[in-house]
């Protein structure tokens, strides 16, 4: 089933399910070596998945849940390895959505769920976004436009340091001011490419080559262009998507992934999206943008 949540769409089956959870890979299309999330309603449902609840654990759930940060743990034996993706550990979150956390109350169960969407491909923010891609889904739970619009946040904590393993709307500062003993691991290994969702070098895609510009004034005419505000100079896009009026970096995040199935959508042969300022969730857009044109950069 498909339900909203503040952050994207997402696919969800029984989290301790396998054959339900099989069934998820086999929808989207996801290689079994990408972990999936686990979400859950109640902070006591963390003693079903997790040997790992500790102060500092506690302390990131009371402040950002429920919330777009997704906590990495040491997984309980009862979990499922397809979750997990055989490893040790297992990736939690509290969604923020009256619906998600009501269909979770009512199944009796922490729910598994990735984007609704083809792997690699666009995140959906929107029902039209699950029905576009994944039409052969059992059921579809429309809820409207997601609130935040890029997915959450996703950290590993040890006894010393903390890593954030994606970006997302709660920023590595953020995190600081409820963990200050802890220090900021920056140091990224290759294995940390499979620990979480996300975090593969191309993701989010759109089904046409994306191209991450400077400057606008001399793009091919027929191509799209993602404006962060309302462009100061003229181009020669044939189709303009602005993403904040105001220049909201928060507003530009919720509008994101709507622009991008937009101009995947229309007669536009390229997509050209303006870079934006790195600060707060900034660096969760440029994230998500560096992904999405991987492979055209190389």
């Amino acid at each position: 089933m498909a339900f909203p949540t503040e952050t994207v769409y997402g696919l969800g089956a029984d989290a301790f399910n396998p054959v339900a959870l099989a069934n998820i890979f086999a929808v989207k299309k996801r290689p079994y070596f990408d972990p999936l999330i686990i979400h859950i309603a109640e902070l006591s449902d963390l003693e079903l998945i997790s040997e790992g609840i500790n102060e500092n654990v506690l302390s990131l759930a009371g402040k950002f849940w429920p919330g777009p940060l997704t906590v990495v743990l040491p997984k309980k034996q009862a979990v499922p390895d397809i979750v997990t993706s055989g490893l040790s550990t297992v990736a939690v979150r509290m969604p923020a959505h009256p619906i998600a956390l009501d269909l979770i109350r009512r199944s009796g169960t922490p729910i598994a769920a990735p984007s609704a969407n083809r792997f690699g491909f666009l995140s959906p923010t929107l029902p039209l976004h699950v029905e576009k891609q994944l039409p052969e889904i059992d059921y579809l739970y429309d809820g409207g436009a997601c609130m935040l619009g890029i997915e959450s946040t996703i950290v590993e904590i040890n006894d010393e340091t903390f890593t954030i393993l994606r970006q997302g709307a709660i920023s590595e500062q953020e995190i600081s001011k409820v963990l200050p003993l802890l220090k900021v691991n920056n140091k990224k290994k290759k294995k940390d490419n499979y620990r979480s969702p996300g975090l593969l070098k191309s993701h989010y895609s759109p089904g046409k080559p994306l191209f991450i510009i400077e400057k606008s004034d001399n793009l091919p005419a027929n191509s799209g262009f993602i404006s962060f505000r309302t462009p100061l100079n003229k181009t020669n896009a044939k189709r303009i998507e602005i993403l904040t009026v105001k220049g909201d970096l928060n507003e530009a995040a919720v509008n994101l992934f709507a622009a991008l199935h937009r101009l995947e959508e229309s007669d536009v042969s390229r997509i050209y999206a303006e870079a934006v300022s790195e600060i707060g969730i900034g660096i969760a857009i440029m994230d998500r943008l560096r992904k999405a044109s991987y492979q055209y950069s190389l």
